[in-house]
């Protein structure tokens, strides 16, 4: 899936974007089972924003995936990271309870400087 950005037309300036998908939902590849999860994603834009159509398609292809929760988490940041060279970016997963047990991961990027 091809995440799309569009020029970040303040560049200049650091502000903060926070996208919510209370609906993320994968498949835990050890029991088959779905697993659901709120992901937000906040970051700093550099020379592009993220563009929301083709992240809700993205995440969206999630659905048939059999993938453990951090592997889903870290990836989610690698390819946002590598699609809009933010410069800074945090992309939490907040994972419903399974067995009495709920999970929080945060994985977290942040732009060397040049």
């Amino acid at each position: 899936m091809i995440l799309e950005t569009f020029e970040n037309q303040f560049p200049d300036r650091d502000y903060e974007i926070e996208i919510t998908c209370p609906e993320f939902t994968a498949v835990c590849p050890k029991t088959g089972q779905p697993d659901f999860a709120t992901v937000v994603i906040t970051y700093v834009p550099d020379l592009a924003c993220i563009e929301l159509k083709s992240l809700k398609l993205y995440l969206v292809d999630y659905r048939n995936r059999g993938i453990f929760y951090e592997h889903s988490i870290n990836t989610i940041l690698n390819d946002l990271v590598g699609a809009c060279q933010p410069r800074s970016m945090t992309v939490v997963g907040k994972f419903t309870p399974r067995g009495g047990i709920s999970s929080k991961i945060t994985a977290s990027h942040k732009a060397s400087k040049s």
